[in-house]
């Protein structure tokens, strides 16, 4: 063998030897005693004023008072920010009761989900012994599904209800099925469905009941979020319909009976509802100046007390458009937030593929869709939380969710952005460190 090429032997010897020690050396580095994991977190607070939000002289020379409702006859009630699904405001709003006719605008929207206006529906003997108040139907007479619509939301007749349950679930029950499943599916935890009217029932299960704050989750889907909100809208800011049955025969008026509609400007829907049991109750949205607002009363006095559930809902509709400010919330202030882009990873390549050195993942703000808008009471500020995990363990993949930003107002969440590895990190190990090895030596050649 020529001295060239011994000499060219022991040069790759060396090469790998050099290569192995760096990788073991690198390797017992990446894994540390303890992985060291936990969870890193920041704070920052955001005022409504660094929000941008505008103040008249006067206000800023003299804080207009926080007064929040007070002596309200409901036992239970709740305000709530369409735009968010937050509660502005609420007395005893988890409670259970009882929420009469309330109901009917559960079935409303199922019907405009799963329905067709123009079917026709025949009404059963069920629907034709139905108590008031009631259309007046009689067994085998048939209309349009969108006239019971009407008569149902405007007149509040528990005889169009059942027709209407009938058609979309086969059964009272198949359809009560239906809207508890709608419930869950929109956050509701404490609401349970038997009849599609709202009369007083119960089963083997509980009660017909909902709380103040569920009662406000299913309007603000049947006006806001739901695919059939404009059809919900149309019907229930109707003030008066007229229609026949399907042979032509009958002739029914409608008046709308959510008085509400006229004492405040930008009354977008609502319903009514009384039984024994529920006492008076209502829900109704209101959107004025860009503020979209959602109350929810329920046991709201009985007779002869049917007014009082008016003066209520003024009273928190008018605290949530005079105490409350729109303010906008986007990823900004969170990428902000974000001090340190890169997170150390234990066991992993080092960075720029070397076989020594830190392994880190850098990381960025996840999408979150669209920015949200918030009504802030001038006395609350945004809070925002930023937490990452410390270490990662290798091997990490890309778009691996490694923390969260925060924003929390009165402790409730209100937005999250996750954090999340824009790319891979490999785990460093005896596989990919001759593959490297492998990759200088031929490089050599």
């Amino acid at each position: 063998m020529s001295v060239k090429r011994i000499c060219k032997s022991i040069v790759k010897k060396n090469v790998v030897a050099g290569c192995v020690m760096i990788a073991l050396a690198g390797i017992g580095m990446m894994y540390p005693q303890s992985d060291g994991r936990g969870m890193q977190n920041e704070k920052q607070t955001i005022t409504v004023e660094s929000q941008n939000v505008e103040k008249t002289m006067e206000e800023t020379q003299e804080e207009i008072a926080v007064r929040e409702p007070e002596n309200l006859y409901a036992q239970s009630a709740v305000l709530m920010d369409a735009g968010s699904g937050r509660i502005l405001f609420a007395k005893n709003g988890q409670q259970a009761r009882a929420m009469a006719s309330t109901t009917k605008i559960m079935t409303c929207i199922l019907a405009l989900e799963y329905g067709n206006l123009d079917t026709v529906v025949t009404a059963s003997a069920l629907a034709a012994s139905q108590p008031q108040v009631r259309l007046g139907v009689t067994e085998g007479q048939q209309f349009y599904m969108r006239d019971l619509l009407y008569s149902m939301m405007l007149e509040s007749h528990n005889d169009a209800a059942v027709m209407i349950a009938e058609q979309i679930g086969g059964t009272v029950e198949g359809f009560a099925d239906m809207m508890n499943a709608k419930a869950k599916e929109i956050g509701c935890m404490n609401t349970y469905f038997i009849t599609p009217n709202g009369l007083d029932a119960s089963d083997e299960n509980g009660i017909h009941h909902t709380n103040a704050e569920d009662l406000a989750r299913i309007m603000k889907y049947c006006i806001q979020d739901s695919s059939k909100h404009g059809q919900f809208l149309a019907i229930t800011g109707t003030d008066s319909y007229q229609f026949q049955d399907c042979a032509n025969v009958y002739t029914y008026s409608c008046t709308n009976h959510n008085a509400f509609m006229h004492m405040m400007e930008g009354v977008l829907s609502g319903k009514t509802g009384f039984t024994n049991d529920a006492g008076y109750c209502y829900v109704g949205a209101l959107e004025q100046d860009g503020k979209k607002l959602i109350v929810a009363l329920l046991a709201c006095g009985w007779p002869n007390n049917k007014a009082y559930k008016w003066s209520d809902t003024r009273a928190l509709m008018t605290y949530g458009l005079e105490q409350f400010q729109m303010v906008m919330l986007d990823c900004i202030p969170a990428q902000n937030s974000i001090k340190n882009t890169y997170i150390h990873v234990a066991g992993g390549v080092p960075d720029g593929g070397r076989l020594s050195g830190e392994s880190t993942a850098e990381v960025t703000l996840g999408s979150a869709g669209k920015n949200l808008s918030l009504l802030l009471r001038r006395d609350q500020s945004v809070e925002i939380q930023t937490e990452t995990e410390e270490t990662l363990i290798a091997p990490v993949k890309a778009d691996t969710v490694v923390g969260n930003v925060r924003y929390l107002v009165d402790g409730e969440t209100v937005l999250e952005y996750p954090i999340r590895t824009t790319g891979p990190v490999e785990k460093l190990n005896f596989t990919w460190c001759f593959s490297r090895i492998a990759e200088q030596y031929f490089t050599m050649h």
